[in-house]
């Protein structure tokens, strides 16, 4: 029987095999399909990989054993395999569209136009999404041209670069880094969040690449900016951004459901700071705050608003009076909001009445800077534009709370569930993690924490498949140098996670700047689940 395994307090992997094989695959699919279809009460996203189901769910919600078993059920019994699309993508080979054809070429021994015969000659089957929205893990590549990744990547891919990394071949369906080698480039739109389905693939497709002698053009993306919903609208209430601040922006609960098609679930990094601000205000837990990060933003409120400000304390005031944090005030029309010196925390959230209004993409109004996604045009806000807010909420704001839990001052200890690749390391790994203070790193952003103060042991001559991540997970690269995955993660990832930090402490390690520390400490689910109801219970006190 396949084995289930936690992925923190939040989430179950269900790992098929090790290998990249076509039945696995096939079989993943279909039990995710099983699971999907049975619309299990709390669950958020069921994603098939390579040779893995991940489900997601909401440990307060969903019953994690109710969970496991249905993921057990399926995988004895996933019903029948249905077949995918068959989709033909037109390439441009060569020249400025693949400066890496006569790379690969020489490494094969053969012509570029042999390698071009054969990357075209065979038909890929669409294994998993992730990295990016849309894109498609393809395989298998004829051995010959398999050429491995580049050593140093490239700072920038042009969207719609054809690459082969070994085995696989993929699409870039946006600008963005990457070590593919690039033979080719298309035309063909690979993601839009306006259409349906969004994705140009899904898994368990066929493609087929048909050289084609036209220049790639692609279609232009029409921008669904904040700016054009006012234009439109008018009047109402609104924010004008004066100064936008180190890194601003506009955050709800996240996107989930669409982590099978590679999109991340992004959202607030501390979701109770987050949930409190729109309770202070009257809001639903699903409005749209603002995010400030270390240094806040200067905002104008252009009509009479209420308004609070919670996590960080990043010394907020008001036309010049302090504002203090986790109480609501009402801001007049005309009043500035700003920011000033880091007390303590990293990441502040502003809360108005009626939430920030921006268009809702996929689901979720939240920002993914990686691949411009949600909040204004999928970028932190600019100075000079003006903010929609919605209507007001219908009951009234609530008190302030009493004061809330903070993390420590330069730092946090959290706790963690071992896995879901808690078989990759040796027992001393386990050790390490829990003895050694980390400190987070200047390359450090809201995809991910690097850390540095212990090297964590991996087993040797293992080497894992690409496969789901999540929140909280602690990837461990071959350097050793762990990785804390934080709200925009990626949805896949190749590194194995040694543990996962549970729900209730994601909030204090979202409050932690580079130059923090961290330490680790193993728990069981029950004591996880003990954190998540004391927490949900102060949350609830408020509203």
């Amino acid at each position: 029987m396949p084995g289930v395994k936690d992925a923190g307090d939040s989430a179950l992997l269900l790992e098929l095999d090790a290998v990249i094989d076509a039945q696995v695959n096939a079989h993943a699919i279909a039990i995710a399909a099983v699971v999907r279809a049975q619309g299990i009460r709390g669950v958020r996203d069921v994603v098939s990989t390579f040779r893995s189901v991940a489900v997601y769910f909401d440990p307060l919600i969903a019953d994690a054993a109710a969970v496991r078993a249905a993921l057990e059920r399926a995988a004895s019994s996933p019903g029948d395999v249905h077949g995918g699309r068959y989709v033909e993508v037109p390439v441009a080979y060569g020249g400025e569209f693949g400066p890496d054809l006569e790379g690969v070429a020489a490494f094969a021994g053969l012509t570029p136009g042999q390698v071009i015969e054969r990357h075209a000659a065979a038909d890929y089957r669409v294994f998993m999404l992730g990295f990016l929205p849309g894109f498609a893990y393809m395989g298998t590549v004829a051995p010959e041209i398999a050429a491995p990744r580049k050593a140093t990547p490239r700072l920038r891919v042009p969207g719609g670069s054809v690459g082969i990394a070994g085995p696989q071949t993929a699409i870039y369906p946006r600008d963005s880094p990457g070590g593919w080698q690039i033979i080719g480039r298309t035309a063909l739109q690979l993601f839009d969040p306006a259409r349906s389905p969004a994705t140009l693939f899904a898994p368990g497709d066929t493609v087929r690449f048909t050289p084609s002698p036209d220049a790639p053009v692609p279609p232009p993306v029409p921008a669904r900016g904040a700016e054009a919903r006012f234009a439109r609208e008018g009047g109402s209430r609104t924010l004008t951004v004066l100064r936008p601040g180190l890194l601003t922006t506009i955050q709800d609960r996240g996107r989930w459901g669409h982590q099978g098609i590679g999109v991340s679930v992004s959202g607030a990094m501390d979701l109770a700071s987050h949930r409190t601000a729109n309770a202070l205000v009257g809001n639903p837990a699903d409005a749209a705050t603002l995010e400030a990060t270390l240094l806040g933003p200067e905002l104008r409120i252009d009509q009479d608003t209420m308004l609070a400000v919670t996590g960080a304390d990043l010394s907020a005031s008001l036309d010049g009076t302090p504002v203090p944090l986790d109480t609501p005030i009402r801001g007049r029309a005309g009043a500035v909001l700003r920011f000033g010196d880091r007390r303590q925390g990293t990441r502040a959230y502003v809360a108005c009445d009626g939430g920030i209004d921006v268009p809702v993409v996929l689901d979720s109004r939240a920002t993914h800077v990686v691949s411009a996604m949600g909040g204004v045009d999928g970028r932190p806000v600019k100075a000079g534009e003006c903010l929609l807010l919605g209507p007001s909420a219908p009951r009234l704001p609530l008190k302030a709370p009493g004061r809330p839990t903070r993390p420590a001052a330069g730092g946090v200890r959290v706790r963690v569930l071992p896995g879901p690749q808690d078989d990759y390391f040796p027992a001393a790994a386990f050790e390490v993690l829990q003895r050694s203070r980390f400190s987070v790193s200047t390359q450090s952003d809201r995809m991910g924490y690097r850390l540095q103060g212990g090297r964590i042991p991996r087993a040797a001559g293992r080497e894992m498949i690409s496969d789901a991540t999540f929140a909280g997970a602690i990837q461990v690269p071959a350097s050793g140098e762990p990785i804390l995955l934080m709200a925009d993660r990626q949805t896949t990832g190749g590194y194995p996670q040694i543990a996962t930090v549970i729900t209730a402490d994601l909030p204090g390690a979202a409050q932690l700047a580079p130059g923090d520390w961290i330490e680790f400490e193993i728990c069981s689910r029950a004591d996880a689940t003990t954190a998540l109801i004391a927490q949900e219970g102060r949350l609830r006190a408020i509203g």
